[in-house]
């Protein structure tokens, strides 16, 4: 009987360990200051959502919900692979598009996955009918008390696989047709990052490295898409001349079903005028 017993609680503890490593939405905040931004944008917050590949996060993504409205975010950033192409149920992510639209506005680029399951007229219909500004390969100004940055988004490389991801990237830049405003691009992927500085964008919001999924305390993340075993850029905040790279760990899984010492995250950045 006591083997059972401690069997029986060995069994609970881990899957307690595993539901709040992939469950426990937390908020990551961050600073991004430039002496470039204009001053009326100085204190502005954007929450950063990103990799949600239709995880839930209680009824109807109200746990989720609820941490983005705390944040009382000026603009909502959604970084791509909102679905997830192995189990496509547009339905759970457009139950949280339609929370965050009532919030503020809301912008979008796609993902792989959003290009892989093959659906995307049917996805960003959906989102654009909900009054999300899909951005493909697009800009959109921001304009606050008579000053104006842009918001730019950018397509996802899987888009056109006969390119490199380098060059279908800076292509993708190009078409959005930046002007010298200050630029927040919306790029699903972080290991662009030297094209991103090569563009000399100000600053860059990224997700897909999915926090590394199984994080090594002490270490960092154990593998990434598109950067493969022991990626070196998982989350965080990466400078590099005058650009810097906002990089979401994301809330859900694609291929590996868990996440261990990752915990699901929205990030809320909160912009500076240096």
């Amino acid at each position: 009987m006591k083997k059972v017993i401690v069997f029986l609680a060995l069994v609970f503890f881990v899957w307690g360990f595993v539901w709040v490593n992939n469950k426990w939405v937390v908020t990551t905040e961050y600073t991004v200051a430039s002496e470039e931004l204009p001053a009326a944008f100085d204190g502005k917050k954007i929450v950063q959502i990103s990799d949600l590949h239709n995880a839930s996060f209680g009824k109807d993504q109200s746990s989720l919900i609820e941490k983005v409205e705390i944040e009382k975010p000026d603009v909502i950033f959604i970084t791509g692979d909102l679905i997830d192409s192995d189990r496509y149920n547009l339905d759970v992510s457009l139950t949280l598009v339609e929370a965050l639209v009532e919030m503020s506005e809301v912008y979008f680029v796609v993902g792989n996955h959003e290009i892989s399951v093959n659906k995307l007229d049917e996805i960003t219909a959906a989102l654009e009918e909900r009054g999300v500004n899909v951005l493909m390969n697009e800009t959109a100004p921001w304009e606050v008390e008579g000053e104006t940055i842009q918001i730019a988004g950018i397509n996802d490389p899987l888009m056109d696989v006969d390119l490199s991801e380098e060059d279908f990237t800076r292509q993708a830049i190009d078409e959005a047709e930046l002007t010298n405003a200050f630029t927040l691009l919306l790029a699903h992927r972080p290991e662009m990052f030297s094209t991103y500085v090569k563009e000399e964008i100000d600053v860059v919001f990224s997700g897909h490295a999915h926090g590394g999924q199984l994080r090594i305390p002490g270490l960092g993340g154990l593998i990434a898409p598109g950067q493969g075993w022991f990626p070196t850029m998982t989350e965080g905040v990466f400078h590099e001349n005058d650009t810097q790279l906002v990089l979401s760990r994301g809330l859900g899984n694609s291929g590996f079903p868990v996440r261990l010492f990752n915990l699901p995250e929205i990030v809320a950045i909160t912009l500076e005028k240096a």
